[in-house]
């Protein structure tokens, strides 16, 4: 046990005592998170609850390590802040076992709740800030070789000054780019079941597993697209129906617009329509009526993922320098 306990000194770990609890505000794969304050100091904070697993040999859950590493060197203004780490000495079914809590800054809302409340309006300025300030904390991790892997609606936090933070960093992982390490494409070779169905790209779907930062694009056009239809944009009930629906917004997916794509394992598994013309133009039009946030969704949308267009250039687009 002292060695697993010691994978996660951050620097140290105190008592989780030291917070109160106020009420649990989600639950996930490993356990609760809980809206908190300091005893001593009244500051709110979010506890992110996880049990050490004593039948396990390595103890902390894989997505835990993860999250706990990447946001120790991950520090940007719309990315949650990891303050500390706490512990929690228990007994359950008689043994005795550790808690330990990622104690995170405090965000009062998620994205995915504010859109869900049709009492809130969003201004075409409002919906700029957000997305603005979700690719600057996209471009900022994928600037440190950095794949989020789940970015949707609930994932995206907005404290009480209204300033966003990207969350949720347990599926994240390390983008492997060494032209000279000859086992590079090795490396690179990600699992494809990732990102929640509704926002993973069509390359993810096809079976691609040596992937980029590009998959994060293709899910913030869906966040994106949410910002003005306050659903779901792409909502897929099976893998096969959300590539289905990814064809009828961007037309048939064939190497002539994706070269390589026919080398893609479930490619020609799938049997994909090939005559199915584009309609992405018009729906987006449909719902948006901005000619800047048309082009940018088009660019988005692209299916080709060598292709998508990246955080920096979506920064310096031009719907970010035009008013409102």
């Amino acid at each position: 046990m002292e060695n697993k306990d010691r994978i996660i000194e951050y620097p140290y770990c105190q008592d989780v005592d030291k917070f109160e609890k106020i009420c649990g505000v989600g639950k996930g794969t490993f356990g609760e998170v809980y809206k908190a304050k300091c005893k001593k100091t009244g500051k709110l904070v979010a506890l992110k609850k996880f049990i050490v697993d004593n039948n396990n040999n390595f103890g902390v859950p894989i997505t835990t390590l993860r999250e706990i590493k990447l946001l120790s060197v991950l520090r940007n203004e719309n990315i949650v802040t990891l303050l500390e780490i706490c512990r929690n000495e228990v007994t359950i079914n008689g043994e005795k076992t550790t808690e330990f809590y990622l104690v995170l800054e405090y965000c009062e809302f998620d994205l995915s709740s504010i859109l869900a409340n049709k009492d809130i309006k969003l201004s075409l300025s409002d919906k700029k800030k957000i997305m603005k300030m979700m690719f600057n904390g996209l471009h900022f991790i994928h600037f440190n070789k950095i794949i989020h892997r789940d970015l949707k609606a609930s994932n995206i936090l907005i404290n009480s000054d209204g300033v966003l933070k990207l969350a949720d960093f347990g599926l994240a992982r390390p983008i492997h780019t060494s032209p000279t390490d000859k086992s590079t494409s090795e490396k690179r070779r990600y699992t494809n079941n990732v990102v929640t169905l509704w926002y993973r790209a069509p390359e993810l779907l096809l079976g691609e597993r040596i992937y980029g930062s590009a998959i994060d694009v293709w899910s913030s056009g869906c966040v994106m697209m949410e910002l003005w239809t306050r659903t779901p944009f792409l909502p897929g009930q099976s893998e096969i129906k959300q590539i289905g629906l990814i064809i009828d917004l961007c037309g048939s997916i064939t190497p002539q617009i994706w070269p390589g794509v026919e080398k893609l394992s479930l490619y020609n598994s799938l049997k994909l329509p090939l005559k199915v013309t584009s309609c992405l133009r018009e729906r987006i039009m449909s719902v948006v009526n901005n000619k800047e946030v048309l082009d940018l969704i088009i660019k988005i949308f692209t299916l080709n993922p060598a292709r998508r267009i990246n955080c920096e250039d979506i920064l310096n687009h031009d719907f970010f320098w035009t008013p409102p």
